[in-house]
């Protein structure tokens, strides 16, 4: 009996790596992870001091006591503002994905796909024109015939018997 070779565990790995979704994946993190820093840069950069013109630049200084005291590390503090500056800086990313990729890849599948469909409806249009040019052709060579045509004859090609 002949069995039939397994591949080796590199071989399996090397196909795991040279699959086109984990390159996809791969090259997603990376831009995610400098794209983060582009968000943070812009939350500490700009929005921080828009927030510090009625407060404090630093949004983790924001927070409330639920205890009675709140000196040193005693009591129950509710950091609020860095939640805040989380939330700031979630909606900031998902605006810049939406309006600078999603938003336009979209217009553009639009374009795409309305153009296809164009496309389509011109070579159905010339499908039906090419169909009522041909009854044209045959409603002609009947009446060059004269009316005596009654549909399509036994004969021979050209009519003749």
């Amino acid at each position: 009996m002949s069995e039939k070779k397994q591949p080796s565990v590199w071989q399996g790995f090397k196909a795991f790596l040279m699959r086109g979704n984990v390159v996809d994946l791969a090259v997603a993190v990376v831009i995610g992870a400098a794209f983060t820093n582009i968000v943070n840069s812009l939350v500490k950069g700009i929005i921080n001091p828009l927030v510090g013109a009625i407060g404090t630049q630093n949004l983790d200084a924001y927070s409330s006591c639920l205890s009675e005291s709140c000196k040193g590390n005693q009591g129950i503090r509710l950091l609020w503002g860095s939640v805040l500056g989380a939330t700031l800086t979630f909606l900031i990313t998902g605006a810049v994905v939406y309006f600078l990729m999603v938003l336009p890849m979209s217009k553009y599948l639009a374009r795409q796909e309305a153009r296809r469909k164009a496309r389509q409806g011109t070579h159905e249009v010339i499908e039906v024109t090419e169909l009522e040019v041909l009854k044209e052709i045959r409603d002609a060579l009947v009446a060059q015939r004269g009316s005596g045509y009654n549909g399509p004859s036994h004969r021979g090609y050209d009519g003749r018997q």
